[in-house]
């Protein structure tokens, strides 16, 4: 999926992202910082997150650094990925466990789930991704056999009109699905996010679910957040997609939807109590975890 984080073909190199397979395959930094965040986890003796190929992922693009500046967010930002990352985990094999067995990774990026995950028998998962990134992706992982009964890979931005191909590599819109935006619709603008749920929506079967983050529209401007998008603003990165009420902008949608409470969960509390003294209520609510089942 198209993200403004993504460089731009002909764009100089900077010193986040260097010149080379990242710029070749069009990967996002973004998705390129949640993978460092992912390989520093793989060094802890418990791990939440365990993904053994991500620091293949920034050798192979021979990437370094991380998001501009140095304020708190931007030092929160590796564990709020991890953290992100094993809720979005649960929610998925949680969902293929109660009937759906197939699993759409819309914008997959470097995601490894279908790799990683412990998932019952006979899901499908399906990465919409441009077909650059895709192959880079298969390059690193480079013959891994998927957890998953059958990965299919659907090389197309999508952004664009990616229904026809996600059918044509096997996808049944008469069966109960699993869909995962885990984090690039906010980097674009509302009417494109709008069209992509709304392709989502039209191919969902009754007991269909989905998973996506947005931004809190109304921490945006907070003294925790407003300086991390003045920062992220000079390597050309913005937050277009905002919502202030997100479980009414997906009613709209067609779905009931729920934001997570992240601090009755253990393991949010447990990784994010370093962060407490900097966590305001506004700090705490500036993006929003959410999942809901489509409207019977």
């Amino acid at each position: 999926m198209p993200e403004t984080a993504r460089p731009q073909p002909g764009s100089a190199p900077d010193d986040t992202l260097t010149q080379g397979a990242s710029l070749a395959y069009g990967l996002s930094r973004v998705a390129l910082w949640t993978a460092a965040a992912h390989a520093a986890e793989c060094g802890r003796d418990t791990p939440y997150v365990l993904d053994p190929w991500a620091a293949d992922f920034l050798h192979a693009a021979r990437f370094g650094g991380g998001p501009p500046g140095d304020g708190p967010l931007q030092r929160l930002l590796p564990d709020w990925a991890v953290v992100r990352t094993r809720y979005f985990d649960e929610h998925l094999v949680n969902a293929s466990r109660s009937g759906c067995r197939q699993v759409v990774l819309l914008g997959a990026g470097l995601d490894t789930r279908a790799f990683r995950l412990h998932w019952p028998a006979g899901v499908h998962v399906f990465e919409v991704e441009a077909p650059a990134v895709l192959e880079f992706k298969d390059r690193v992982l480079d013959g891994a056999r998927p957890t998953c009964g059958r990965r299919s890979t659907v090389g197309i931005e999508a952004t664009g009109s990616w229904a026809e191909d996600l059918l044509a590599a096997g996808f049944d819109p008469r069966r109960p699905t699993a869909w995962l935006a885990e984090m690039p619709l906010y980097f674009l603008q509302p009417e494109a996010v709008a069209s992509i749920v709304g392709t989502m929506t039209e191919l969902s079967a009754p007991g269909s679910t989905f998973g996506a983050e947005c931004v809190n529209a109304q921490a945006v401007s907070t003294a925790f957040v407003a300086p991390f998008l003045d920062a992220l603003s000079t390597i050309g990165i913005a937050w277009h997609w905002q919502l202030a009420d997100p479980e009414g902008w997906w009613a709209e949608q067609g779905w009931e939807a729920g934001v997570a409470d992240l601090f009755t969960l253990p393991y949010v509390i447990q990784r994010l109590s370093p962060f407490l003294p900097l966590l305001t209520e506004d700090a705490a609510t500036c993006a929003f975890l959410t999942t809901g089942t489509l409207k019977k």
